[in-house]
């Protein structure tokens, strides 16, 4: 998903140019006010619950604006990703909204915020509370507005500043060349998403063969925990002498192997477009881990591939791997073998459920030829890019 939050005082434009966004980019519009008003005019529970709020001159609880702005992402599921207008308004806000997407597993791409000097602000609000005869809209109620936008809202620009999502665009001009400055911005934002794919498999799927294929094809870096810790053991090293124990035996490395191998990577490709996931996460706890190491790079999992092969299938695979110069020394041991096909079973594919719910998840069959399997791969993946981006 792409998300955007058009950002701006009163008066800057922000209903106008979300409306020429919505439609270009094929986002859901989420706009506080307008949900509000649909809530109440249809009467509905939580409707009624603002409406009383509102008419004793309250402002709506964040506990409402959550459920409401919930229920509207819910009934958006064919959307690239949502345009969110006048949320968030305060720091509080902003932590509620990375919490929401974090549940739709995805994130901000970025915070636009028009620029109009106050004067400007100023006669264009009073302009049209003319045109609508709106008269609430006085000058002083301008100010206060004004005011408070101050006060409150600005805090939220430093908020998206220090996470480097914060763009600044002038709100000055002819409608077409502002939203042409939006654009463009949005557009740059897009070829800086990273696209992060995780690929998921029994032992003898073919995941390292086909890993590295579509990395390349895709210009992302391949990671992979089990050839960065062979590495570490033909290094002699510390975690390799202690991993190697665990990899002998088919079991799984400590959790802090794996981290401490991923970061390293990430810190190594810091242009790099995206990440490509093979034999990580193999339990729920690494798929938490892997949720916290990318969030930190205000990233997430943007889809995961589930290469199937059945037992037989593995057991095959992995007897004809051992009698070639690619063998694994846990290939050969039938024990080992059986060990870790029932990690495997009883660890990792309770993974994929947990991605299921995140709705982001693709089954491919993985037998056939290696060729066969590749092209179901990219066809999948195309489908999946498309969906993200």
């Amino acid at each position: 998903m792409f998300n955007i939050a058009l950002f701006g005082p009163p008066g800057a434009g922000k209903g106008t140019q979300s409306r020429l966004l919505i439609e270009k980019f094929n986002l859901a519009y989420i706009s506080t006010g307008d949900i509000l008003r649909e809530e109440i005019s249809e009467g509905s529970e939580l409707g009624m619950k603002a409406k009383s709020v509102i008419e004793q001159g309250g402002l709506v609880s964040d506990e409402i604006i959550v459920q409401i702005i919930e229920k509207k992402i819910k009934t958006n599921t064919e959307v690239n990703g949502f345009l969110f207008d006048g949320f968030p308004r305060t720091v509080v806000q902003a932590y509620i909204l990375e919490g929401l997407l974090l549940n739709l597993n995805t994130s901000l791409n970025c915070m636009i915020s028009l620029e109009v000097p106050q004067d400007v602000l100023m006669n264009r609000m009073l302009e049209r509370s003319k045109k609508e005869n709106r008269a609430d809209d006085t000058l002083d109620v301008i100010q206060n507005r004004l005011k408070e936008y101050q006060n409150k809202t600005i805090p939220v620009a430093q908020f998206y500043k220090d996470k480097g999502i914060y763009y600044a665009v002038d709100g000055v001009g002819k409608l077409d060349e502002i939203f042409e400055r939006i654009t463009n911005v949005v557009e740059n934002t897009l070829t800086k998403t990273w696209l992060n794919v995780v690929l998921f498999g029994p032992p003898g799927a073919g995941k390292g063969t086909q890993g590295k294929l579509l990395a390349k094809k895709y210009d992302l870096v391949y990671i992979s925990t089990g050839s960065l810790l062979r590495r570490e053991i033909e290094k002699g090293t510390e975690m390799g002498l202690s991993a190697k124990e665990y990899m002998e035996k088919g079991d799984i490395v400590p959790d802090e192997f794996a981290i401490k191998l991923i970061e390293k990577q990430i810190q190594m490709h810091p242009n790099a477009k995206g990440f490509f996931f093979k034999g990580f996460p193999r339990t729920i706890v690494q798929a938490y881990i892997l949720d916290g190491l990318l969030r930190k790079l205000n990233s997430s999992v943007s889809c995961v591939f589930h290469l199937d092969i059945s037992t037989l299938e593995s057991i095959k695979r992995l007897n004809a791997r051992s009698k070639t110069p690619d063998k694994r020394n846990y290939d050969i041991d039938a024990d080992v073998i059986v060990r870790r096909l029932e990690i495997y079973q009883y660890k990792t594919l309770p993974v994929l459920n947990y991605y299921k719910k995140q709705k982001n998840i693709y089954e491919v069959d993985g037998t056939g030829s290696e060729e066969d399997v590749y092209k179901r791969l990219t066809e999948k993946l195309e489908l999946a890019f498309k969906n993200t981006r």
